[in-house]
């Protein structure tokens, strides 16, 4: 079984910054696609960032030139550098691997979640 552990979320005032962390551990074979979502209250979730076991990344419009989304395949670790933060970012930010296990077989697998709050 995998999991997916995420750290970093918080309080913070408008135009400050924070760095959520995700690891994966588990049964890992390989990881491929890793990225963030997030979820307002009352809205749908939505891609934020992601990222290609090459290193290719994608952004949601709202956050390009804000976010940073980064990995360390030695630790199987996803990062989202999160900067020039607006009350508009709130919301739970969600961690997602798409990562095979020894039966080559790719599953998606989600983090617990961790609650980001910006005030204006």
């Amino acid at each position: 079984q995998v999991q997916l552990v995420e750290s970093g979320g918080g309080l913070v005032q408008a135009g400050g910054s924070l760095r959520l962390s995700c690891a994966a551990s588990g049964t890992i074979f390989r990881i491929n696609t890793m990225g963030w979502y997030r979820q307002a209250p009352g809205k749908q979730r939505e891609l934020v960032a992601a990222i290609t076991s090459g290193g290719s990344t994608n952004y949601a419009d709202s956050v390009k030139g804000r976010f940073t989304i980064s990995r360390d395949n030695a630790k199987n670790t996803v990062y989202l550098q999160m900067n020039s933060l607006k009350p508009e970012d709130t919301a739970v930010y969600y961690c997602n691997a798409n990562i095979q296990g020894r039966d080559y077989y790719t599953r998606g697998y989600w983090g617990q979640g961790t609650q980001v709050t910006v005030s204006s």
